[in-house]
Parts: C-alpha cells; structure tokens; sequence
C-alpha cells in the first residue's frame, strides 16, 4: 500500500511538474501573439536584466513577476541588433544591458500610482501617463546601459530610474562644468547614446538610459497596445 502511494505522489509530481513547463508566462505569451520578439534570441550580445522584475527599482519590489525576458517589436529588434554591433565595433567586449523593454499598460498604471509624492504633471517627466500610454507599452522603447567584457554596467552618474536632473541628458554640459557629473560618466553616457542613435533610437531630455525607435504618435499608428 505504501508502495502504491509513493508511485502515485511520482506520478502527480510528474505531471505537475510537465504542466508547468508547459505554462507560458500570460504577459510573455500576449506579446509573443502580438508578433513581439524575444531580445536575446535575436541579438547576440545584449544582456537582460529587467529592473522591475527584481527589487532593485525605485519601488523596491518585483512587479514583473514572471516577466522577466525582454521583449520588442520587431523592427525595434533590428534596430537593437545595429546598436549592438556599432557598441561592439567601437568598444570590443562592451554589450548594451537591457533594463525595461517590453511593458504592460497594467503595469505601467502600476507605476504611475507609485509616484504620488509628485503631481501628475511632474509625474509625466519620469512615467508616462498610462491615459496616454508609454511607447513602452508599444514594444517601441527601451531603458538600457552599457556593461563591460565583464558584464558590469559602466558608471553613468546615477542609477537607473533616478529621479532628478543628475539623470537629465539635457543638463549633462552644466553638470559637468559644476563638477556634479564627471567626465568618465559622461563619456560613458555618450558612449551609449551613440551605439543607440546611430542605429535610429531616439533619446529623451530626461534619462540618460531611455531610447525610442518610434514616436508616440507612430508607435500607436503602427502597434497595438500591450495589454
């Protein structure tokens, strides 16, 4: 009887475990039916580490959950696959680290009602209002660095998600003359801004790390929004 049972417990563990390999993460499974390509599987060299997969964000917990590949759409791919390989041209053994990619619109509300110590308009320099949606939640932006032959990111004067015009590229020439950024960290930031523009990504005025292929407007003409 014993021996019966523990053959059972073997096969229930069995078939549990074979059910869950077979269940596809629901937000990975959306983007995949929306066309959206898996990053790494098309560009050799980019590492991936989605920040609000971790607790390492400016929330301080996972929203992620099973997210935790980077996702795009596919013509944003190619042109990360350009970016790349212009990254590795001009600096051997570098790769882009990708930090957000792909992102729900129900986790981007997330995000907005996270940052109630600013008013909605200030809160719109540092999230998107999900009424008006992120380009992220068009597989058309991506929030990334740039890490060394050994896979750490290079300093770039803040963290990533700093909230303040430390992380302002439009503010980067007076930093540096007041001696608030430095000139490595600067650099470095160049060095990334200029793998991404020269493969067609877009920066913005107020992060150093985020990158368009597409323009809001384009973004929503061309895509459906990720659920």
């Amino acid at each position: 009887m014993k021996r019966h049972f523990a053959k059972a417990g073997i096969i229930l563990l069995l078939s549990l475990s074979l059910k869950a390999q077979k269940t596809t993460c629901a937000a990975e499974l959306s983007m995949q039916k929306q066309g959206l390509q898996e990053v790494t599987a098309q560009v050799p060299g980019v590492l991936v580490e989605l920040k609000y997969a971790t607790t390492d964000n400016f929330m301080g917990k996972d929203v992620y959950g099973c997210l935790t590949h980077a996702y795009l759409q596919k013509e944003t791919v190619a042109m990360l696959k350009k970016a790349q390989e212009n990254l590795e041209k001009a600096h051997p053994g570098y790769h882009l680290l990708i930090y957000d990619a792909a992102r729900p619109l129900s986790k981007q509300w997330e995000l907005w009602n996270t940052l109630t110590q600013f008013t909605p308009e200030k809160r719109r320099t540092y999230v998107a209002d999900p009424k008006e949606h992120s380009i992220h939640n068009y597989g058309s932006a991506i929030d990334l660095t740039v890490a060394d032959e050994k896979g750490k990111p290079l300093e770039m004067g803040t963290k990533y998600d700093f909230f303040g015009e430390m992380a302002y590229p439009k503010e980067e020439a007076r930093l540096l003359k007041a001696g608030k950024l430095s000139a490595k960290a600067l650099a470095n930031r160049l060095i990334l801004r200029k793998a991404m523009t020269q493969a067609g990504f877009m920066p913005i005025e107020y992060e150093w790390w985020h990158f368009n292929a597409f323009s809001r407007k384009v973004a929503k003409e061309k895509f459906q929004v990720i659920p």
